[in-house]
């Protein structure tokens, strides 16, 4: 009997695999060469059903799934997009999604290679020390050292696993990588093969890509400076940005499910009042665009106020009504979480929170607003 360790977080083939079970009979359509779903489907699974039951057609059968299933929305944004993306990757061109911190570049290239390939575990974590051999190969050196160089001796990496099983590859932060490492992208996005020179002369020598293989990358708009992309590289690449959600409910339920979510796994439940998680993300929204709903200027912070960040304070909320039942009321916390999420970059940016509070907060609580007149109250945490 094979017992499976506890996890934090499940990857996406894992967490959804009744879906991804179910879409596989639900649609025989054409899929692209080894595809796992076709790409109606795929966009299906990334966007949901639309609050519709889906059903199999007489006679099929998903192993693990029932015969009929909604399936839910797991990222929040345009179909468009989606779509785009998904004939981008259905081509075997390499697909990069940018945009700024927080707005799930990471979450969709994830979902998006779970529902192609049925792994989104081919990752390269790109960083200022992130090596070439990351991007193609490494070796063993103790069987290297014993043996010399041999196909057993050699560390695939995740590229290079992905190329021979003909699957989809991530590259996270490609813009933090250097140049030379990026420049190894170029070659593999060209030629679509890397050479194994130290086993030249046997069947090994060359590792081509299997139909299927791409690259899906991520890059923040923030990091533009710090790995400039060059622009042979940038050919390679078909851009989508991934901004962030539009609809105020709609980041609001996303805040919601998410910290939820984050709860359950410590076994406790999300019970923060739909009346603070609202504020919560309408400051949030606010401090983001430099605009308030009401259309009243506000300072933005230079921190990014992204949803992401919504969701850790929101999930924070929830941890200490649950660990603290009854000390204080929840939304006393909201300032001090705000004020510790816009100073992450810059201290003066507490001075651009304070404005905000003497602004759209004051302006909100004068109108008669409960929730904002409380908020007003709680003015001095953010001066102290």
């Amino acid at each position: 009997m094979t017992v499976t360790a506890p996890r934090q977080v499940d990857p996406a083939e894992d967490a959804h695999s009744e879906e991804l079970a179910f879409l596989a009979a639900y649609d025989d359509g054409p899929r692209p060469p080894g595809w796992r779903l076709t790409p109606r489907a795929v966009v299906t699974f990334v966007v949901g059903s639309g609050g519709d039951t889906l059903a199999l057609p007489k006679g099929r059968k998903a192993a693990g799934a029932p015969a009929r299933l909604e399936i839910k929305a797991k990222f929040v944004g345009e179909r468009a997009l989606v779509e785009r993306a998904v004939v981008t990757l259905a081509g075997e061109r390499g697909l990069l999604l940018v945009g700024e911190p927080g707005t799930a570049k990471s979450m969709l290239s994830e979902l998006l290679a779970a529902a192609v390939s049925g792994s989104s575990q081919l990752v390269v974590q790109g960083t200022a020390g992130t090596t070439e051999d990351q991007l193609r190969y490494g070796w063993n050196y103790a069987l290297l050292l014993a043996e010399g160089p041999s196909p057993r001796a050699l560390v695939p990496s995740p590229v290079l696993t992905a190329m021979r099983g003909g699957g989809v590859v991530r590259v996270e932060e490609v813009t933090r990588c250097l140049p030379e490492v990026q420049d190894a992208l170029v070659s593999i996005l060209s030629d679509r093969r890397i050479a194994v020179p130290e086993l030249s002369g046997t069947a090994d020598s060359t590792v081509h890509a299997a139909p299927g293989f791409t690259v899906i990358a991520t890059a923040n708009l923030r990091d533009r400076g710090v790995s400039e992309m060059s622009a042979a590289l940038k050919r390679r690449f078909n851009f989508e940005a991934v901004g962030p959600i539009g609809d105020l409910a709609a980041e609001t339920e996303l805040v919601r499910r998410q910290a939820t979510a984050a709860l359950a796994r410590v076994e406790a439940e999300f019970s923060v009042d739909a009346v603070v998680l609202e504020a919560l993300v309408t400051a949030f929204r606010d401090l983001r665009s430099g605009v308030s709903q009401e259309g009243w200027s506000v300072e933005r912070p230079s921190t990014v106020m992204s949803t992401a960040e919504a969701v850790a304070v929101a999930t924070s909320l929830g941890l200490s009504d649950a660990y603290f039942p009854g000390d204080r009321d929840t939304l006393s916390l909201l300032p001090g979480h705000l004020l510790g999420v816009v100073r992450k970059d810059d201290p003066a940016d507490a001075a651009r929170l304070l404005g905000y509070w003497d602004g759209p907060v004051r302006r909100r609580a004068e109108s008669g607003a409960r929730t904002w007149r409380r908020l007003w109250e709680l003015r001095d945490v953010l001066d102290a």
